[in-house]
Formats: structure tokens, C-alpha cells, sequence
């Protein structure tokens, strides 16, 4: 029975967490060693447990677990955060003397004083080769990274110690990003006229401006929605992710009462009502004393990827959701988020010039896959997090909760982005531009059989795609009176031969 107790032994990450209590983010990947197993590994919904045979069990030390960690459990800076404010520092001095030509030794080293901010007294390296405190073939770094001469390590990571995302570079995420998305679209707007794709460009824009408000239940005034509008025009030509920037865009698209001086100094959270003084939270964002700093953080590392020579989706991703996720202002976030989207895309020249990308409306329809991209993060955050909320909505946050926003794993959030953008050009794009070339053609046949202005025959289209390809007796009377019966059967088959309205 001794024996099958202990079959099974922790370790990495999760030895480390048992043993010194700590509680975090789960990580993507986590550790045992069997005494009597072979390895294998099991894979649920992106969350790996791998078992390891005996032979690689790592000893008793806690550094040593550390080094197991990074090896076959990954970087999890957040976790890193942790386990260095438990271990004693004379461990990490203790182990990093002793392997002074280790590449994870020194990568250890690196990464305590990275993310504490306290230098060890160890003595500098002074020779021997550089090697990346990132591995390039596991993650998405910074092709050229700043040297540390101390360690003799390249920190190629994407951001400072402020606000530093990881992303891995999954077997998904590798085979997409081969894909050229600019030729892609490409292909598809050259079966179209420019005629088209200019009124096409104006009626995305509008399908764009709308899906983004209807994620948020929110239907906006037409000046509001002509400002988004403009807006998204400027998303092609001018980098908005900088500090003023960002509050000019917060304050031109929420309501004028809710405008934003600076980032917010109160404490929000997203939440639903279920009964009375009855609160269903859903989301917590930092502490607005932290925002200063992690905003800071955020735009450093915009700036570093935009060098960086990534993936423009990798790069789209870790700003976008980064943003939504610190929750800088009191409204207008989510907005902001995927306006972030468009921009860094168009930064990047992703697709053609003048063409919008309606990728809110992709969102939209695929509602449950972008919730679940953000609840991904915001659920297992819910439970680091102790606060009290008064009965009058407000809420306090009572613990350290920094290291949460600061060091996220976006991998998953990489992945759903570009779902979301193959999507939407392969469907959305595709769909849209057939629809207005239908349209079009549609709008020719009914001029054929009578001359009308083009506002009847709008309307007359409109109408008859909300009923099936047909038009009521009660609008044939109100606007179509002057018809006669062999033009209404005429104008409706062309609907129905057209757009098959049933479908």
C-alpha cells in the first residue's frame, strides 16, 4: 500500500506550489514522476499532465524543482513571482554558484532579478557564449533582444518587467502563421469590381461599428456611431497605442459623461444583478493604483513586438486582450480592445489598403468562442482575488493581486484571434462581398421590369428578405400599391432565384 501511496510524486510547478502553499493561475502544463508508470501524458482542452518515469524525479531541493519547471512545464512568470518570495535567497545564490555554466541556472538567475528587482551577490559572468532566456522554437519573442552581459543571457522577452506576456508557440499557432492573410484577401477581393469594393468598404465599416456595440448590448446614436466610424478609418494609418492616444479614443466613443481624464482611480468589475444587493461578478480588473505601471508595461511591449518582427495576430493579441483585461477606464473598454485589434493589424499591413475588416461581426456570431477566450483568464482569476463589495456597488480589493495581470499566458487568447481573423476572411469577407454583388445584381433585373427610384427598390429588396423572398399584403398596400400583379411576381422571383431568402 506504502508503495502505490507514492507511485505518483509532484513535481515542477506543482511540487513547488504544495510544498510552499502557494495558490495561482493554472499553468498549461503540469508534472509528476512515477515509480512504476512509463511516461505518457494526457491533454485536456489545452492543459496538459504529463507523467514522467522515476529516472527523472529531481530531488528534494527547491531550486531543483524550479529547473524541472522550466524544462518541461514552461515559463510562468507569475508563478516565478511567487516561488521566489519563498524560497530562501541563499538557495537560488547556493545553486546558481554551483552551476555556473548552466543555461537553466542562468536563466534562473535572470528571471529572479527580472522579476524582483533584487540583485543577487553573485558575480557576473564574464565569459562564454549568450544564450535566450526564451527559447524561440517554444515561444514568440523579440528577434532581437537586449543583451544582459551579467548572466550572458539575450532577454528576447515581449515585454518589461511592467507587463510581460507569454505566448507559446503551439502546434496551432505555427501552422497559422504560415498563412499569408494579405494574399488571402487578396484572391478574394479580385473577383470584384472597385466600384464594389469601395461601397463595400462604407458598409462594413457601418457592420463593423455596429457588431462591436451589440457585443455590449449597447445601440448608440448616430453620432456615436459616425465617430467610431472615423475612427476605424484612422486605425490604418496611425498607431493609437500610447497613452493619450488610448484616452482620446476612450473619450470619442463613449457617452460624454463618461469621458476619462486618465486611467480610472476607482476600483471596477464586471458583474449582473441577480436578486437585490445581489451581485454575480464576472470579471475584477487591477487595482487602480497598479494601472499607472501595467499601462506603462502594456505600451512598452507594444512597442517592443511592433520591432519585434512577430506574427501580426501574435502581436494584435497580447496588446488587445491586454488591454481589455487591465480595464484601464471606467467604460468604453471593450470597444477599445477590438479597435486595438484593427489597428495593430492595419500597423502591420495585414491586409490591403482601403479594405476593412469585419471581424467584430465574426465575434458577434461566435459569441460563446470569444467569451470563452476572455473567461479563460477571468475564471481561475475570480479565485485569487478577496474582495468585499458594500451595498452600495463598490468594490474593495483587499490582497496583492499585480502579478496576475502582469504575467498572463495569451497563448489561448493567440489562438481564438486567429480563428476570429481566418474566419473572417474566409467566411465573413467572402459572404459580404458576394451579398453586395447579389444586391447589386438584384437591383438591375427589378430596374429592368420597372423603372423605380433606387430607395423603392431598396426598400422593396429589404422587405421581402425579412419575409421570405415575398412580399406582405399589408406593405404591398402601404408602399407598393402602384405594383401591378405581374410585377410583384416578376420583382419577387429574382429575390427568391437571387438569395434563396429561405436559407
Amino acid at each position: 500500500m506504502e508503495e502505490k501511496f507514492f507511485a505518483l510524486r509532484p513535481a515542477g510547478y506543482r511540487y513547488l506550489q504544495e510544498k510552499l502553499g502557494i495558490v495561482g493561475m493554472p499553468n498549461w502544463h503540469y508534472s509528476s514522476v512515477s515509480k512504476i508508470s512509463t511516461h505518457h501524458s494526457k491533454d485536456q482542452e489545452g492543459f496538459i499532465e504529463e507523467i514522467f518515469r522515476k529516472q527523472y524525479w529531481p530531488g528534494e531541493e527547491l531550486v531543483d524543482h524550479l529547473e524541472f519547471a522550466l524544462k518541461y512545464d514552461g515559463v510562468n512568470l507569475a508563478l516565478m513571482v511567487r516561488i521566489f518570495e519563498h524560497i530562501p535567497q541563499e538557495e537560488i545564490i547556493k545553486y546558481v554558484k554551483s552551476k555556473p555554466t548552466s543555461i537553466y541556472a542562468r536563466r534562473i538567475w535572470f528571471f529572479y532579478e527580472f522579476l524582483t528587482g533584487n540583485k543577487l551577490p553573485v558575480n557576473d559572468i564574464s565569459s562564454g557564449n549568450y544564450v535566450n532566456v526564451l527559447e524561440p522554437n517554444k515561444y514568440y519573442t523579440i528577434q532581437s533582444g537586449k543583451k544582459s552581459q551579467r548572466h550572458r543571457i539575450i532577454n528576447n522577452l515581449l515585454g518589461p518587467q511592467a507587463f510581460c506576456p507569454i505566448i507559446r508557440r503551439t502546434e496551432k499557432l505555427i501552422k497559422l502563421e504560415s498563412d499569408d492573410l494579405r494574399k488571402r484577401c487578396e484572391e478574394i477581393t479580385a473577383n470584384y469590381s472597385l466600384e464594389l469594393l469601395r461601397r463595400a468598404l462604407s458598409y462594413l465599416y457601418n457592420k463593423e461599428t455596429k457588431s462591436s456595440f451589440d457585443i455590449e448590448n449597447i445601440t448608440p446614436i448616430a453620432s456615436r456611431t459616425e465617430r467610431f466610424i472615423s475612427l476605424l478609418k484612422l486605425a490604418e494609418k496611425e498607431d493609437f497605442c500610447d497613452k493619450e492616444r488610448l484616452i482620446e479614443l476612450q473619450n470619442r466613443i463613449v457617452d460624454p459623461r463618461f469621458k476619462n481624464t486618465g486611467y480610472r482611480n476607482s476600483q471596477n468589475y464586471i458583474g449582473q444583478t441577480v436578486s437585490y444587493q445581489k451581485e454575480l461578478i464576472h470579471y475584477i480588473s487591477p487595482k487602480p493604483d497598479d494601472l499607472p505601471i501595467m499601462m506603462s508595461g502594456l505600451i512598452e511591449t507594444h512597442k517592443r513586438m511592433k520591432k519585434g518582427d512577430l506574427p501580426s495576430v501574435i502581436h494584435a493579441a497580447a496588446i488587445a486582450y491586454g488591454f481589455v483585461f487591465l480595464h484601464p477606464f471606467e467604460d468604453g473598454n471593450g470597444r477599445i480592445h477590438r479597435f486595438l485589434i484593427h489597428n495593430i493589424l492595419s500597423l502591420h499591413k495585414t491586409f490591403p489598403h482601403g479594405l476593412m475588416f469585419p471581424i467584430s461581426a465574426v465575434m458577434l456570431k461566435n459569441s460563446a468562442e470569444y467569451d470563452a477566450s476572455l473567461e479563460i483568464f477571468s475564471r481561475p482569476l475570480l479565485q485569487l482575488i478577496d474582495y468585499r463589495l458594500d451595498n452600495m456597488g463598490h468594490m474593495t480589493v483587499q490582497n496583492d493581486t499585480a502579478i496576475w495581470y502582469q504575467y498572463i499566458d495569451m497563448t489561448a487568447q493567440a489562438e481564438a484571434l486567429y480563428d476570429f481573423v481566418v474566419q473572417t476572411i474566409d467566411e465573413e469577407l467572402v459572404d459580404e462581398l458576394s451579398f453586395l454583388a447579389d444586391y447589386d445584381k438584384t437591383k438591375k433585373m427589378i430596374q429592368s421590369i420597372i423603372d423605380m427610384p433606387d430607395r423603392l427598390i431598396d426598400l422593396f429588396i429589404n422587405l421581402c428578405l425579412q419575409n421570405n423572398g415575398t412580399l406582405s399584403e399589408g406593405k404591398r398596400s402601404t408602399h407598393f400599391d402602384f405594383l401591378t400583379d405581374n410585377e410583384l411576381t416578376a420583382m419577387e422571383q429574382v429575390i427568391k432565384d437571387t438569395f434563396n431568402p429561405q436559407n
